[in-house]
């Protein structure tokens, strides 16, 4: 049985939070599929972010994953 992909029912982020990001990065319209594929794109970063700041407290003893250790895992990622 095939499985149909539906990101609007599985993503975490809602997509108007996408059409304003994208707003707000200064585009004058933007189309629903850009929004999906934003919102797409920044689950799959956000997952291996995730993933990697769980490791991180793991190797140092913790359970709890805290603000650093996404910091860390982000760093792949971020220009900021």
């Amino acid at each position: 049985m095939k499985v149909k992909k539906n990101h609007h029912m599985t993503s975490e982020f809602g997509l108007s939070a996408m059409y304003r990001i994208l707003k707000k990065s200064g585009a004058e319209r933007v189309s629903d599929e850009s929004a999906d594929e934003l919102r797409r794109i920044l689950e799959e970063i956000g997952v291996v972010i995730a993933k990697s700041a769980v490791d991180m407290s793991g190797h140092a003893g913790r359970k709890t994953v805290k603000a650093e250790d996404v910091r860390l895992a982000a760093k792949q990622f971020a220009k900021f």
